[in-house]
């Protein structure tokens, strides 16, 4: 592999788009969420996705089947994966979208700690600990919801809470990834077994909770194709190729405009009201998650200077 480039124009551009559609998927899950339960329309977005993934996987020729060592965790990644988005449609049924993805990316700070508790390379200074400090006061800021409605807060209060816990699933799903030998694998092999899984997983759960009920309105079916096609093939392939072109580090750094702009497009697009102490600990949040991830590439500016 050469040397990966530093961003350019095309690169911004690649990520901003990347950074919209990821931000969407809350909204437009919630969007058509009377028609179609967001744990359902997830499950079959991942139908989808493997099937178009599976196919772009033979077209190269590349193998699908996993080597004995790699088929536990390739299981646990798919069980973490199903977790994390079986939580996100949960929290979904309570919770604003706006909250909802605010909360699933903090996935960064769990993985941090999960990493520097199993590698030695991966441990953090007192900067990053900083940032750790500030991400979690930020969230226990932003659980912190005002008004006067006591059953409508416990409702929200349950929503956040399931969104955190998808962003603690996203997490162990990356500390398991480095630490195993999927590290080495093709992203597409891993990708496929987290969607297949995910697919299995759901759909149990959507059919076990009387979750299935579907209208199909050209809503539904639009939302279906920008999850399945959009989001969860076609968005994750330009993450992969992105990540095989250009600075890993300078690409995390981009990726943090995706809560801002879930939180902008959740305000617009579904007239969501975020509370002001929402906003700020969601800004603690984003802060904290920068001093932990890209501390190194902050280190290496302030050298150079």
């Amino acid at each position: 592999m050469g040397t990966r480039k530093p961003l350019d124009l095309f690169a911004f551009s690649c990520m901003l788009l990347f950074c919209v559609v990821m931000a969407s998927q809350q909204v437009v899950l919630k969007a058509v969420a009377e028609d179609i339960a967001p744990v359902f329309q997830i499950a079959l977005r991942y139908g989808i996705a493997a099937m178009l993934l599976i196919v772009l996987i033979r077209s190269k020729r590349a193998p699908i089947g996993l080597k004995p060592e790699n088929r536990l965790p390739a299981l646990w990644i798919g069980v973490l994966f199903s977790l994390e988005f079986l939580f996100l449609g949960e929290a979904l049924r309570y919770t604003s979208a706006s909250h909802t993805i605010v909360l699933l990316y903090t996935s960064p700070i769990f993985a941090a700690i999960g990493l520097h508790i199993k590698l030695p390379d991966e441990r953090m200074n007192g900067l990053q600990w900083f940032g750790i400090v500030l991400a979690f006061g930020g969230t226990a800021l932003a659980f912190l919801g005002g008004g006067d409605d006591l059953k409508l807060n416990s409702s929200i209060f349950w929503g956040d809470f399931l969104a955190l816990l998808a962003g603690v699933a996203w997490g162990a799903t990356t500390v398991v990834v480095r630490t195993t030998g999927l590290t080495a694998l093709p992203a597409k092999q891993v990708l496929l077994y987290q969607l297949l899984i995910g697919f299995v997983a759901l759909t149990f759960w959507s059919v076990w909770t009387g979750q299935t009920d579907l209208h199909l309105t050209s809503a539904v079916m639009m939302s279906l194709a920008f999850h399945g096609i959009g989001v969860a093939f076609l968005a994750f392939l330009l993450w992969f190729w992105l990540l095989t072109h250009y600075k890993a580090s300078q690409l995390g750094i981009l990726s943090f405009m995706t809560p801002v702009l879930g939180v902008l497009l959740g305000s617009w697009w579904l007239n969501e009201q975020v509370e002001p102490n929402f906003i700020i600990g969601a800004g603690f949040i984003v802060a904290g998650i920068l001093l932990v991830s890209s501390h190194g590439w902050l280190m290496k500016r302030f050298a150079s200077n």
